[in-house]
């Protein structure tokens, strides 16, 4: 067993990044350790971070569950046991231990699920805006100006006491627009779980998907752009 025994209990069927064990070539039937020399597989760097912790493509997860199964696969993949592998385990572990910190650290929050999700659909977490939301438009000029002024005006004159003032209001306004597009987007986490927990595939329920994620990743632009601004004004009032 090389030293490191792994029991059937202990193997999660996952996509390898092949088919075929690369240390005896004998077939590899979708587990962490090959069957028959029991080396450690590469997991597939096109296997989605959802399949990798067996969890479904849902927005609102078990924060408990995902975490206990990130330290389960942590244990399995851990480079301190491979310090005395060959350096292609060495190079295996470290390269599984790096893609689950990564799907842990997205399947954890909130808004970077989302993102990722939209990315698996659609792609639309690559359409982030870069103007701002239409009905802030006219604010967000504004608040620009006003910012301009703050940076070019003297830190310690009354005018500029007075223009932090209002950047703080703004500030707090605007953080409270970004509370609301999360408890939207809330909203929709519910809708898409309820459209995937009914397996739907007619063409309504697809329309239905669509739409679910066009305005999430509206919602999502716009969340980015606020919160952008909101780490301006943070900076500038400092």
């Amino acid at each position: 067993m090389d030293g490191h025994t792994h029991s059937t209990s202990d193997r999660r069927e996952l996509q390898m990044a092949r088919s075929m064990c690369w240390h005896c070539q004998s077939e590899v039937s979708g587990e962490y350790f090959c069957d028959r020399c029991v080396k450690v597989q590469p997991v597939s760097k096109e296997l989605d971070y959802f399949t990798c912790f067996g969890i479904p493509r849902r927005l609102s997860i078990d924060q408990q569950q995902l975490e206990t199964k990130f330290y389960e696969l942590s244990r399995a993949f851990h480079p301190d046991f491979y310090q005395n592998k060959s350096g292609a385990e060495q190079t295996i572990s470290l390269g599984n231990s790096a893609m689950l910190n990564t799907a842990y650290r997205t399947l954890r929050d909130p808004i970077q699920r989302a993102e990722y999700l939209l990315d698996l659909e659609a792609g639309a977490v690559k359409e982030i805006r870069t103007t701002p939301p239409a009905d802030l438009f006219e604010e967000i000029l504004e608040l620009q100006d006003t910012l301009n002024e703050v940076r070019a005006s003297d830190r310690t004159s009354d005018a500029a006491a007075s223009l932090r003032a209002a950047l703080q209001s703004k500030r707090a306004t605007l953080e409270q627009r970004q509370r609301d597009m999360e408890a939207q987007i809330q909203q929709l986490f519910g809708q898409w779980d309820a459209l995937q927990d009914r397996g739907d595939a007619t063409e309504q329920a697809r329309a239905e998907r669509t739409r679910i994620l066009k305005e999430m990743r509206d919602i999502l632009s716009n969340r980015t752009y606020v919160k952008n601004i909101v780490n301006d004004l943070v900076a500038t009032i400092a």
